[in-house]
């Protein structure tokens, strides 16, 4: 089989990210191997080594892009309500304390789904710098003052990470309930807005 085109080559890359930050958030970096990951996505696996030094030299790319999708999601909810920001933060906070958040590991927000992976990375690792600069970017989005709000993004990933490790219990809905209850200036509505793009 004779070697691929840079272009080809460099669309294997962007499937492995793209399949790398889906599978990472919905799984965890240890639960996903090489193998697991370039299967996915219908390559070899030695093919991943022609493209990465490491898994974790991938971890960095992966919360990159998990963070732009999130960006990107982001902005939608901009410019669903043009010119009304607090709008379209209340509708994020609607769809992220939403069952239908809590239940898309694999899409749902970087910020939740890679934080126990990136707490076990270096200090001063790049993953870990790439996941902070995600961090500051949500928290400013959050901001009704140009700020970080980092309170609501802290009881947002906190409601959300509780309410995935209760599934199948009430106290997981309730979890989400009592968080959006104790924000302050949203209001709930009964059924959550639909995720940009769905």
């Amino acid at each position: 089989m004779g070697r691929v085109s840079q272009a080809q080559a460099q669309e294997n890359r962007k499937q492995i990210v793209a399949a790398a930050a889906r599978l990472f958030r919905e799984r965890g970096v240890q639960a996903v191997s090489v193998a697991d990951l370039m299967a996915e996505i219908g390559l070899t696996h030695g093919g991943f080594y022609r493209q990465f030094a490491s898994k974790e030299a991938l971890l960095t790319e992966a919360t990159v892009q998990a963070f732009a999708d999130l960006a990107a999601s982001l902005a939608e909810f901009d410019l669903r309500h043009p010119g009304d920001h607090d709008s379209a933060r209340d509708d994020l906070i609607d769809y992220y304390l939403s069952a239908e958040h809590r239940d898309d590991l694999g899409e749902g927000c970087p910020t939740t789904g890679l934080s126990a992976d990136i707490a076990n990375e270096a200090t001063d690792g790049s993953a870990r710098e790439a996941y902070a600069d995600g961090v500051r970017l949500f928290a400013r989005w959050l901001s009704r003052d140009g700020g970080e709000d980092l309170a609501t993004l802290s009881m947002l990933v906190g409601a959300l990470t509780l309410a995935r490790a209760t599934i199948g219990s009430d106290l997981s809905e309730r979890i989400l309930a009592a968080a959006h209850e104790a924000l302050p200036d949203t209001t709930a509505t009964p059924e959550a807005p639909a995720r940009p793009g769905s």
